[in-house]
């Protein structure tokens, strides 16, 4: 079997093309620039109105060009599906003074921008230049969706479903969704739409590389552990005790320091952490069920695991498939594997 996974974070896209028949180490794989760095750089080139159209995608820098933009004295029309990746209110959207247009309304006579977190097409081209074909039977895409409930933060909401699927799943493979997801999560919603006819597994993408980093060669060796996935913007932290996840808090990366993870990190292995403390210090919550008996190593993966060089913890850097840019789709093909849904 054939799997493509892809991995979209808000700096890069990760992207591994798996056949189980070979070896995953001689696995095709590609680290380009995010789907919102290529998007929003497309946006800055235009001097004119825009309409955007396509789905609802990952925000971050697409969501700062399309407000630079409107500085620039320029309209922009977006359909309701697109616009949600500025906001999921809608009405806050039309507060910033874009106009939200119907799904297949047409405006040739200004520039048109499609929003899309998949761009097969693209991934296909690049690798045509190997001579290498995009064919795959199942394909596995993780992003960070926080979801979203009228009248509910972000972070709540984002942390409340978290403690919900780990109160009845310890793994983080039980993170991922295949063809459907609820409809809560626009982003992944977003996702499916544009990968319509395609067996697609989807996941959030922290836990895609916890699970990612479970698939090192050392840490199957060990029993205690914790890994740390510090990404560009957000940071997430699994305790594993035998295999299982017996807590997990997620903060923002801004406001971590080397301090403040050390403290962090013993309050989650003797099990004290708080979703209280870490949802007061900005961050969106912890979860835990009780103490470590100890641990053996921090796992580390994500662009910003260095800043762990700066404690005097016992550090892992994860290499699953042996290469640090994989933790992310080793995780989803991890997933799809074990959850048989191929």
């Amino acid at each position: 079997m054939k799997i493509l996974a892809v991995d979209i974070g808000v700096g890069t896209q990760d992207i591994m093309l798996y056949d189980t028949d070979n070896s995953i180490e001689n696995s095709v794989k590609m680290v380009m620039p995010s789907p919102t760095e290529i998007i929003a750089h497309r946006i800055r080139k235009h001097h004119n109105d825009i309409l955007i159209s396509g789905s609802t995608m990952g925000g971050g820098p697409v969501s700062k060009a399309v407000k630079n933009h409107l500085d620039r004295g320029y309209n922009v029309m977006m359909t309701e599906s697109s616009a949600r990746t500025i906001r999921d209110d809608l009405n806050r959207v039309e507060a910033l003074g874009i106009q939200i247009i119907p799904e297949n309304e047409e405006h040739p006579e200004i520039g048109n921008i499609e929003f899309k977190d998949v761009d097969l097409n693209a991934i296909g081209e690049a690798l045509s230049k190997f001579d290498v074909s995009l064919d795959f039977d199942h394909i596995g895409v993780a992003v960070q969706d926080h979801g979203y409930m009228e009248g509910m933060g972000d972070r709540n909401f984002r942390f409340m479903k978290i403690k919900e699927k780990l109160d009845i799943a310890r793994n983080p493979e039980e993170f991922s969704y295949y063809n459907e997801v609820p409809e809560y999560l626009t982003r992944m919603k977003g996702v499916l739409k544009t990968l319509k006819g395609y067996k697609t597994t989807l996941m959030d993408s922290k836990f895609a590389s916890v699970s990612g980093a479970t698939c090192d060669e050392y840490v199957k060796t060990l029993n205690n552990y914790i890994v740390m996935d510090i990404g560009n913007g957000h940071t997430l932290a699994a305790a594993f005790q035998n295999n299982k996840i017996l807590g997990v808090f997620e903060h923002h990366t801004r406001s971590l320091n080397p301090e403040k993870i050390k403290k962090l990190i013993g309050k989650l292995e003797n099990g004290t952490i708080t979703n209280e403390e870490v949802h007061q210090d900005g961050g969106h919550g912890a979860w835990v069920t009780g103490p470590m008996n100890g641990f053996e190593s921090i796992v580390a993966t994500g662009p910003m695991r260095r800043i762990l060089e700066k404690t005097d913890l016992n550090v892992h850097y994860a290499a699953p498939a042996g290469d640090v840019m994989m933790t992310g789709p080793v995780g989803l093909i991890k997933a799809i594997l074990s959850n048989k849904i191929y």
